[in-house]
């Protein structure tokens, strides 16, 4: 199918422009903000973007972040498995820290997440306890902007791997008329049922314009689930089961925009966001089978009940001012500040045969402050055009964890920190200069940061730990260089060269953790360096009046990458336990492509004049510690995406395929998922097929429908099972959800 998709975009050139085109089918260029911090269309930039509508959240039917982004190759989301435990690790997807995006084979932190340009807070995981990234809720969401690769020149020195932005609807949006004249008020109500997890959503804007100088946006959100619906079979009320727990999820969400222009040339954005989940789970998964067997010890600590509690909650104040200036040093002036506060609470309860009742409480929260100046100005020199982008950007993060509860583990004491508070500070200076002439393009960049973490306050920290933390700082610059030639109206290739810098975070640098019951210590490393990238990507799009491709090849090169909690010794005894830390890899490469498109066949007169179009995507990575040779076991199998859409003016049909390859023994480094002699889990291959209508009853109204895994297919994905031992019994409990329905009515007004 690849070698199909290459083959029609070398050689269709003749049949696809001169085919009769239907200009009302042909796509608009894309504008974006996320690739160069400009509005400018994609096509435009030397480097590999997507961008997910927010019709096409709706027309699909996305529940979360993982749906929204199934399509983009070589992205994935990584989410805590359905089997979770209060006393004990389970996958090591709970342990790496590598929750939220996956971008070309790199995930967590290393992601740069951003709402309104606004950073989202970083993923926290320790032994059971996780605390993700996913403080979204789609439905406040107009677009989704995916970055590839290292976004540090421009928009700060974690995204090693790339950059999400989730850009909000504004009043602008809901303040026109088909015919494009503007109206005093305007909005949208939706529901929706997703049958995977029996989870329902309703949701509902309005905007208006109170005055020619003043609009105003209120959006509200509800949602409520179950447990996500496996291929599990098994319902026993203890460690076998591999049916999902019972579970009751909620969300609520919340954003109000004001948008002020009290001169021409200005205007001011203010906005609330506020965004809360909770989940209760049964965890039938922890008991112990009955009756109860073993030494008298183990008897005594069988648990018989256990239960989690989570609930996370993130509010964001922004003022976003913009002014034209038309001065000689700028044209336009951007200010930004920011306020955010994102807390995260998980309370598992362990009720144990004859021993006291068990509780972890546990706690992680940030506090932000986020400002920035930007500037533009064009400039023009001889044949050669400049637009000049600088400024300065400001954040700090105050964060702090808590532990909690009844009845530690021996030699801990509640209340106590994992790693004491720490404030992370980062100063950055940024320039860009895109020169065009003729057909070309140059984009060189350069970032300049200055991090500092320091530890605010040892107490609850130190003791018990045996040493207290440590601060420390650094400073780096991070180069990139974009190249890109208009070849032809038609085709277009890039280059792009650039450098990623990621500072380690508190949890990493003075994590610390002492359980001699099961003979494991996590010591702090302070002297744990900055990770660095060096990446290289080549690209190609291809326009046709029916045919667009996109094709990007990379490779990247990484320098002391973290990994956490690595076995530095010790044989798992009450004299020599088994000591962990977190370390830097001296060496790593990842590479792969990615391409994807769409084939616009046309009106096909067989089927009354309906329009019949073609969408793909294939990516594929592959990456080593090219010190031991060893794979990386963050890069994501190859995944195919095929589709076929059916378009009328009354309704819209469409066919997913989606082939996932599998994850063999070969492309995986057991001894860093599992403890020996035990191997990591292998995924087979698995193809799925999606089907989806959407009824435009009217003009505002339209009626989606959907069956996701038609076949019912029983399939894993990768990101969720690592860490699972090949010769474990449960492994069915990690399975994606099998044939399921979802409908949902949107209504705009």
């Amino acid at each position: 199918m690849v070698l199909t998709c290459v083959t029609c975009a070398s050689l269709g050139s003749a049949w696809a422009q001169s085919a009769a085109a239907d200009t009302s089918a042909r796509a608009l260029p894309e504008v974006v903000v996320s690739g160069s911090r400009q509005e400018q269309a994609s096509d435009d930039l030397p480097v590999s973007i997507d961008v997910i509508g927010a019709q096409e959240i709706s027309n699909r039917q996305s529940t979360d972040l993982r749906d929204a982004v199934r399509d983009l190759p070589n992205v994935s989301v990584q989410t805590a498995p359905t089997r979770l435990s209060v006393t004990g690790s389970t996958a090591s997807a709970l342990r790496d820290g590598n929750t939220g995006l996956n971008i070309r084979g790199l995930g967590g932190n290393r992601v740069l997440m951003l709402v309104d340009g606004i950073r989202i807070p970083r993923s926290y995981a320790f032994r059971t306890t996780t605390f993700d990234r996913e403080y979204l809720s789609l439905e406040l969401l107009k677009r989704v902007e995916v970055v590839r690769g290292p976004a540090s020149a421009l928009y700060g020195s974690d995204g090693m791997a790339g950059m999400a932005n989730f850009i909000t609807y504004g009043p602008e949006d809901f303040l026109k008329n088909a015919d494009g004249t503007a109206k005093q008020i305007g909005g949208r109500v939706s529901a929706g049922w997703s049958g995977d997890d029996n989870g329902h959503t309703v949701a509902g804007t309005v905007a208006g314009r109170a005055s020619d100088s003043l609009d105003w946006l209120l959006t509200a959100s509800t949602h409520g689930a179950h447990a996500l619906d496996t291929h599990g079979t098994n319902f026993e009320p203890n460690v076998n089961r591999t049916a999902a727990n019972p579970q009751q999820d909620s969300g609520n969400s919340l954003l109000g925009k004001i948008v002020l222009r009290p001169t021409v040339g200005q205007k001011h954005t203010f906005t609330l966001e506020h965004v809360e989940k909770s989940a209760d789970i049964t965890l039938l998964s922890s008991r112990t089978p009955l009756p109860l067997t073993g030494t008298p010890s183990q008897i005594a600590g069988a648990i018989v009940d256990e239960s989690a509690n989570r609930d996370m909650q993130r509010d964001r104040f922004t003022w976003d001012a913009r002014f034209d200036l038309n001065a000689p040093w700028a044209d336009h002036v951007q200010t930004v500040m920011a306020a955010q506060r994102a807390d995260s609470r998980q309370v598992g309860t362990s009720v144990r045969n004859a021993l006291p009742l068990r509780i972890r409480d546990t706690r992680y929260g940030e506090r932000t402050w986020q400002a920035g100046l930007q500037a533009d100005k064009l400039l023009k020199s001889g044949n050669w055009g400049h637009r000049l982008t600088y400024g300065y950007d400001y954040v700090q993060s105050d964060i702090n964890n808590l532990y909690t509860g009844l009845n530690p583990a021996p030699p801990e004491k509640f209340p106590l920190k994992r790693f004491p508070d720490t404030r992370e500070t980062t100063h950055a200076l940024y320039l860009q200069d895109e020169s065009v002439r003729g057909d070309w393009s140059l984009t060189p960049g350069l970032r300049l940061d200055h991090f500092t973490l320091d530890v605010t306050s040892q107490t609850g920290f130190y003791p018990p730990a045996s040493e207290p933390g440590k601060s420390l700082s650094g400073t780096a610059l991070s180069p990139k260089f974009g190249l890109l030639y208009r070849a032809t109206p038609v085709w277009t290739v890039y280059g792009q060269y650039a450098a990623g810098f990621r500072a380690p975070d508190a949890g990493q640098v003075n994590g610390y953790f002492e359980n001699m019951a099961e003979q494991v210590v996590l010591i702090p490393n302070a002297d744990l360096k900055p990770e660095h990238s060096r990446g290289v990507e080549l690209g190609a799009r291809a326009r046709f009046d029916a045919l667009h491709v996109d094709f990007a090849a990379f490779s990247s090169n990484y320098r002391n990458l973290i990994v956490d909690r690595v076995q530095m010794g010790g044989s798992g005894t009450a004299t020599d336990p088994r000591i962990f830390q977190t370390i830097n890899i001296d060496q790593a490469r990842i590479h792969g492509f990615e391409l994807k498109g769409a084939m616009d066949w046309g009106r096909v007169g067989l089927l009354g004049g309906t329009r019949l179009s073609t969408p793909f995507s294939y990516g594929q990575a592959r990456g080593r510690n090219t010190d031991t040779g060893a794979p990386l076991n963050s890069v994501e199998p190859a995944q195919l995406a095929l589709g076929l859409q059916l378009d009328t003016v009354p309704w819209t049909l469409r066919f997913d395929l989606r082939h996932h390859a599998a994850k063999n023994a070969s492309d995986i480094d057991s001894s860093a998922a599992v403890k020996a002699p035990a191997t990591q889990f292998t995924i087979p291959a698995a193809t799925t097929l999606d089907v989806a209508l959407q009824w435009r009853l009217r003009k505002d109204m339209r009626l989606n429908l959907a069956v996701r895994n038609l076949t019912d297919r029983k399939y894993w994905l990768w990101s969720d099972v690592q860490g699972l031992a090949a010769n474990a019994t449960t492994n069915d409990a990690y399975t994606q959800p099998g044939r399921s329905g979802f409908v949902s009515l949107v209504v705009d007004f």
